[in-house]
């Protein structure tokens, strides 16, 4: 593969000969299986539920029947649980190539350990509403651990009504 510069007799150590091919790139975006799609919420979308269709496979990211638009202005907000922890090492987001697409976004979470993620799109270029095709995240997956939650409850001072006690009548002899 020939990249504009020579390396002078030695192996290429460059980031351009060791990039993913396109067909292989795909499946480092493959978070979209780990999102709570039940619980994944869109705030400010026009179609009820629109949100979470552009949470799809690599595959049918250029697919364009499935799509949000926001609603009343220019800003989308997306609320993503995951079904375990995520170490978040990319986004990439598709909108139309008009005035629609995005322009800004803001990303709520730290990104090592990350089990729920908000997006917000707060601006595009210039339209009343915002357009967004694919969403795709890229990063590792590991299954959440969880405690089990134990109830305890515990008596500050002792109430004697709570504990029944069996009265025990202690016997004297008296020997004369």
């Amino acid at each position: 593969m020939s990249h504009g510069h020579s390396h002078g007799g030695g192996g290429c150590q460059c980031a351009a000969e060791r990039e993913e091919p396109p067909e292989q790139r795909g499946l480092a975006y493959g978070l979209y299986l780990r999102i709570d799609l039940e619980r994944l919420q869109c705030l400010n979308e026009s179609r009820e539920g629109s949100g979470r269709g552009v949470f799809k496979p690599w595959e049918e990211r250029t697919d364009r029947s499935k799509f949000v638009e926001s609603d009343a202005d220019e800003e989308l907000l997306f609320n993503i649980p995951f079904t375990g922890n995520v170490k978040l090492k990319g986004i990439i987001i598709m909108g139309d190539d008009d005035e629609s697409h995005p322009s800004e976004m803001r990303l709520i979470s730290r990104f090592s350990n990350v089990y729920h993620l908000s997006i917000h799109i707060s601006k595009n270029f210039g339209a009343d509403t915002t357009k967004v095709f694919y969403i795709g995240l890229r990063g590792e997956w590991t299954e959440l651990r969880r405690h089990e939650v134990t109830i305890c409850n515990y008596e500050a001072s002792a109430n004697p009504a709570d504990h029944k006690v069996h009265q025990v009548t202690p016997q004297t002899h008296f020997i004369s």
